[in-house]
């Protein structure tokens, strides 16, 4: 981990201040769901509880998708991985899996759109876990996450940017990872390879954004990372239950903070080259986001750093 170069009491006195600004006292990591965010509609209407992370695992893959405001993305993504995963299965029974659409407290029609794909493939091939609330895309993966039950954990975007049969790729990464301490392990889809491809089509601007937002990830937090914020990740349950125990961050840095946690913890970590498009509708604001990203980081650090943040053994999530 790099050490920051400042005075133990000047952080003492500066981190208060940004706790407070940021609404840390009052918007500190909330482990509750609200009592509707606890169940799923089967097919015929039927209300159901999630099961939890902690619970033994009952399904080879889980998929958790966030969702905000996507009823028009969604369907592209949905069908292709829903195609995949069908034909996956077909040719290896044994192959079982879950996709959980995580509505973030849309305003769109998302729950309806996903619903569909309930009622076609009924509820153990996919859930919908509708927040009452927006929390964020990091909050939005750590309940569904914590609603899972596969032995893999795979959180991709709703906006299909990332052709979903790459996960055969990060299923080789991750078995290429030969010691796994308790079985913790993780694979992250990678578009480092397309970075030089990337800058040619990018104003000078937004790639003075991008390289500092990688400085300031690999100077604070993560190191041997390229890419930590591709929205395609494979987990094992272990390092799941692990990381999403003690994460914080709730919003576009969430990963970062993850990758950050699983080194603390000594979890092998390993990037994986992706395919990967850029699809129209992004929610992120060029500026804003990459300015809201750039102050997390600092934040994440100087957190754990001065002890305003801990790193949790696995605990209670329902």
């Amino acid at each position: 981990n790099v050490s920051l170069l400042l005075d133990v009491r000047v952080i003492g006195r500066i981190v208060p201040a940004c706790n407070y600004m940021c609404g840390f006292y009052t918007a500190h990591f909330k482990m509750t769901r609200h009592e509707k965010e606890k169940h799923f509609l089967t097919a015929d209407g039927k209300e159901e509880s999630f099961p939890s992370l902690m619970d033994p695992p009952s399904l080879e893959l889980s998929v958790v998708v966030p969702s905000y405001n996507e009823e028009l993305r969604l369907p592209v993504m949905m069908d292709e991985a829903m195609e995949y995963l069908e034909k996956r299965q077909k040719k290896n029974p044994s192959f079982t899996y879950e996709v959980i659409v995580v509505d973030d407290g849309s305003k769109d029609k998302t729950t309806e759109v996903a619903m569909k794909y309930t009622k076609k493939y009924g509820a153990q091939k996919v859930r919908v876990l509708t927040l009452v609330k927006n929390r964020g895309k990091g909050g939005a993966v750590r309940m569904g996450t914590l609603s899972s039950r596969g032995r893999l954990i795979l959180m991709a975007d709703a906006d299909g940017a990332t052709k979903f049969a790459d996960i055969e790729k990060v299923e080789e990464g991750l078995e290429s990872i030969s010691e796994k301490p308790d079985n913790m392990a993780i694979s992250c889809g990678s578009r480092a390879h397309l970075e030089k491809e990337s800058v040619a089509q990018r104003s000078l601007f937004r790639t003075f954004l991008m390289f500092g937002f990688h400085f300031l990830v690999w100077f604070f937090c993560v190191r041997g990372i390229k890419d930590t914020q591709c929205g395609f990740k494979l987990f094992t349950r272990e390092a799941a239950l692990k990381t999403f125990s003690s994460l914080h961050v709730e919003r576009w840095a969430f990963d970062v903070e993850l990758l950050f946690i699983a080194q603390c913890f000594d979890i092998p970590v390993v990037e994986v080259a992706v395919n990967w498009t850029e699809i129209e509708g992004s929610k992120l604001v060029p500026f804003w986001s990459w300015l809201q990203m750039g102050r997390d980081l600092v934040f994440i650090r100087l957190r754990y750093l001065t002890g305003a943040w801990r790193l949790e053994a696995e605990r209670k999530t329902q």
